[in-house]
């Protein structure tokens, strides 16, 4: 066999393998199937946060931040913390079932995670690193960026870039 066919052959292989990449890549984020996936995954976080937060402070947030919370101020803080998780994530789930509001609720997951990314960056700039929350830092500004994208490709409403 020649130089130039194994060559051709090469390119031609690899042009398949960028195709065929492409097109799985295309599935599924242009799959209208997946643009929920954003809400749920977030409403299922931000409500089982929730419960951490506001379920019964005294005895979570020894066991996962390592602080006691025993002043009623700080409670009635968690718990209210609680309730808008709760509200919002549920939001959320509102606009999963109910495509009238889809985009809405997507807007607001992004006004959320990107308010949740801004506050840990001030919180890291201010105070340092926190390895516990560097985690939650970077998932947050996934899933703000993750929306938008869901929001110009599924949306209704079209953000300028």
């Amino acid at each position: 066999m020649s130089k130039k066919a194994d060559t051709t052959r090469s390119k031609n292989s690899t042009e398949f393998y960028e195709q065929k990449t492409t097109k799985v890549k295309m599935m599924l984020l242009k799959n209208p199937k997946y643009k929920n996936l954003q809400l749920i995954l977030s409403a299922i976080v931000v409500i089982s946060v929730s419960f951490v937060y506001g379920g019964n402070p005294s005895i979570f947030m020894p066991y996962v931040f390592g602080f006691e919370v025993i002043d009623i101020d700080l409670k009635n803080i968690l718990r209210a913390v609680m309730g808008l998780y709760l509200a919002i994530g549920g939001f959320w789930v509102y606009g999963i079932i109910y495509e009238k509001y889809w985009a809405t609720a997507t807007l607001v997951n992004i006004l959320f995670m990107g308010g949740l990314t801004f506050g840990r960056l001030v919180s890291t700039f201010f105070d340092g690193i926190s390895p516990q929350f560097m985690v939650g830092l970077a998932l947050e500004f996934l899933f703000m960026l993750w929306g938008i994208y869901n929001l110009k490709h599924f949306g209704n409403t079209k953000i300028s870039s």
